[in-house]
C-alpha cells in the first residue's frame, strides 16, 4: 500500500518495469540455426561488432501487450484468451534481407526483413491483433516484420541475402524478464487451420 500512495507523490519516480508481455513466433530449432550461421556471415563480411543473439532468442514479435512491474495476471489471462480464440493455418515465411533500423545511435538493431516471403506473416498478425481487441487488448498498431540478429553501430543498408525460410506451425505469449535475456513461454498454441 506505501508503494502505491509514494508512486503519485512528487520526487517519488515510478518503479523501473521487470517484465513485458509478448506475442511471438520462434523459427524452429534447424533454421534458428541457419538464422545463427547468417548472423555470423554477415557480421564478419561487415565489419560489424555486436555479437549475434544467441540461437534460441531469434523471434519475430508479434504483439507487444505491455511492460510490467511483476506479472498482470489478467493481462496474461486477456492474451491466453486472444490466442485461443485465432484459428489459423500454418503458413510459410521467408526472409530475404539484412538490414539495420536506424533507431538508437550506437546500438542499431541488425534484422533479417523479407518482401514477398511476409505477406501471409503480416496477415497473421493482423487476425491476432483483431483477437486482442476482441478480448479488450490493444494490438500493435504497425509491424514490421523482422528478426533481430545483433545490435550494433553501424547502420547497414539493404543487402540481399539467400532466402531463409520455414513453415510458421506455433505462435507463444511470452514474458521476457527485462535486463535478464530470460524469455518463459506462458502459453503456445499450434497452428492446425
Amino acid at each position: 500500500m506505501a508503494e502505491t500512495l509514494q508512486m503519485g507523490l512528487p520526487g517519488f519516480d515510478p518503479p523501473t518495469p521487470t517484465d513485458r508481455l509478448m506475442f511471438l513466433l520462434y523459427p524452429d530449432p534447424a533454421t534458428a540455426e541457419r538464422i545463427a550461421a547468417e548472423a555470423r556471415r554477415l557480421k564478419e563480411a561487415l565489419g560489424l561488432r555486436g555479437q549475434p543473439l544467441l540461437t534460441d532468442r531469434f523471434h519475430i514479435t508479434l504483439h507487444h501487450l505491455g511492460d510490467y512491474v511483476g506479472l498482470p495476471n489478467d493481462i496474461v489471462a486477456k492474451g491466453k484468451d486472444a490466442g485461443a480464440a485465432l484459428k489459423a493455418a500454418p503458413f510459410e515465411v521467408a526472409f530475404d534481407q539484412a538490414v539495420s533500423f536506424a533507431n538508437r545511435p550506437g546500438n542499431n538493431p541488425f534484422t533479417l526483413q523479407g518482401g514477398e516471403g511476409v505477406h501471409e506473416l503480416i496477415a497473421f498478425q493482423k487476425a491476432l491483433g483483431e483477437a486482442m481487441a476482441w478480448v479488450r487488448l490493444k494490438p500493435d498498431s504497425s509491424f514490421t516484420p523482422h528478426i533481430t540478429l545483433l545490435y550494433d553501430g553501424q547502420v547497414v543498408p539493404a543487402q540481399a541475402i539467400a532466402p531463409i525460410r520455414w513453415t510458421v506451425d506455433r505462435f507463444v505469449l511470452v514474458q521476457s524478464k527485462l535486463g535478464q535475456t530470460q524469455h518463459i513461454v506462458l502459453q503456445a498454441w499450434d497452428l492446425t487451420g
